[in-house]
Formats: C-alpha cells, structure tokens, sequence
C-alpha cells in the first residue's frame, strides 16, 4: 500500500494532500497566524497518527470479531526537547464505548491492537527516513 503526503505552505496558507493508493485527500490545517509555517507542528501531527491509527485499527478488528464499537477515544503524550532531538516518554491511553462487550473483551482487543498497529510499530522498529533530494 503506497501512502504519501504533500505540503506546500506560502504566507499564512497551506495545501496539503494525503493519499493512499491514488485516493487523495484535502487535510485543513491553517497556516501559522505570522506566517511562514503551519500552526500545528510535526509533533502534534505524530501523536495525532498514534491516536488516529489505534483508533482505526480498533474498529477494523472489532468488526472482524463482531464487537459492535460505539466510541473511541485516545489521548497520546510525550515529549520534545531542543531541536533536532527525538521524541521521548511516548505514552498513549484509550476509552472504548462497547455496551455489549465485556471488560475482558475490550481489553483483549486493545492489547491485540497495540502490537498490530502499523505506526506504532513503525516507531518501535525505528525505521530509517532519508532525504531524496536537495535545494532546487
């Protein structure tokens, strides 16, 4: 599965564009109020992928074993130091809304997603990011 993402910021404005296999979408984030940049920065874009894609995935398996969801919700912390250091003491929690499953069963389905989750395992693994060109 081929996954890309593209921004292009001017003053005050950003186009972004996501796309898995050909199928692109328009993601609003507004550009930093000055100028030059995003408002939200890279790191609140990585948690915001830790929660999005344990949530996700929470849905997908559960469909798959019958559990009927109702709600999902995940909070991820962590912390930044001076620049050009890595991020550290990533944690995350999760609430999951199932009337009709039992505590066990919520639980179960929350550990199984937190080894199978792509991004989290990304970063567990430690996966190399390169830089295919320079300046123009």
């Amino acid at each position: 599965m081929h996954i890309s993402a593209k921004i292009k910021n001017t003053q005050q404005h950003n186009d972004i564009l996501v796309s898995t296999e050909k199928s692109e979408k328009k993601v609003i984030i507004p550009g930093k109020p000055a100028g030059k940049g995003s408002s939200v920065n890279g790191g609140e874009l990585l948690f915001l992928a830790l929660a999005t894609c344990f949530c996700n995935d929470i849905y997908r398996e559960a469909a798959k074993r019958n559990m009927d969801i109702q709600s999902v919700e995940v909070v991820v912390n962590g912390q930044f130091g001076k620049e050009g250091e890595p991020g550290s003491n990533i944690t995350y929690e999760a609430k999951i809304e199932a009337p009709s499953c039992s505590p066990a069963e919520i639980n179960e389905l929350m550990l199984y997603v937190d080894k199978i989750a792509e991004i989290h395992n990304t970063l567990r693994k430690g996966v190399s990011v390169s830089l295919k060109s320079g300046a123009n």
